[in-house]
């Protein structure tokens, strides 16, 4: 992938990975939109960098992914890069009810929303030179942490969704990209609970580096070892991490 000259859309881009991928391509040159559900996380991002184009949007919502795509399909025609970003991580007692609605939302922005914005800007990319979906799983799509079950349930189905579609465009001049974080240190769950992870900036720097050797499968750190393992490796990563965070 071309890592400067494109027009890139980042969902989830105010915080955290999303924000430290889109502040590495706008310095590079790229046009970049970035979307999130708080308008004061949106509003500092654009006072920090004002190059940066926001939207608004909750991608949990099919109404809206649906009015995201076709406003910026509109506004920058240029678009040719998708960076599925957007993720809601809760831990999760699944002995106790706790409601459908929540989990729900969860699903739908870590599985739903990137899958179906994959639809929704496959033919506009299809006309393009040179596109890029850029799909951000975990390093729990391989080898799950039991107490946050639904969030690794959904990034594992988008490990596997990416493979099925990378495998569907390998003739076209869409590339598909897997970016395969470990534990980062940012507010996915909440501000200080990933203080144990990786640096956000070492993880973003890792990550532009392996794009421009041209890598289509990404991972840092621990997702390395995760990603590679074989599956009696991974029942023993399985017991040992659970049974430090149980």
């Amino acid at each position: 992938m071309n890592i400067d000259g494109n027009t890139i859309l980042i969902t989830g881009g105010g915080s955290g990975i999303g924000k430290a991928l889109a502040t590495r391509f706008l310095a590079r040159g790229n046009e970049v939109i970035v979307c999130g559900r708080r308008n004061e996380v949106l509003d500092g991002l654009k006072k920090q960098y004002p190059g940066v184009h926001t939207r608004n949007c909750d991608v949990a919502s099919g109404n809206e992914r649906k009015e995201l795509a076709e406003s910026v399909i509109r506004e920058f025609p240029a678009i040719n890069v998708l960076v599925n970003n957007a993720g809601i991580q809760r831990r999760v007692d699944l002995t106790r009810e706790t409601g459908w609605g929540i989990t729900r939302s969860e699903v739908d922005t870590n599985l739903n929303a990137p899958i179906n914005l994959c639809q929704l800007f496959y033919s506009h990319f299809a006309q393009k030179q040179s596109a890029a979906f850029i799909n951000v799983t975990s390093g729990l799509s391989f080898v799950p942490l039991a107490n946050v079950p639904i969030y690794c349930a959904t990034k594992a189905a988008l490990h596997s969704f990416t493979l099925s579609l990378r495998w569907q465009l390998k003739d076209s001049q869409i590339e598909v990209i897997e970016v395969i974080p470990p534990a980062v240190d940012t507010d996915l769950q909440a501000p200080g609970l990933h203080k144990f992870g990786a640096n956000v900036d070492e993880f973003a720097d890792h990550v532009f580096a392996e794009l421009e050797k041209g890598e289509t499968e990404i991972a840092y750190g621990t997702a390395i070892t995760a990603s590679r393992a074989s599956r009696e490796d991974l029942n023993i990563i399985f017991e040992h991490m659970n049974e430090a965070f149980h």
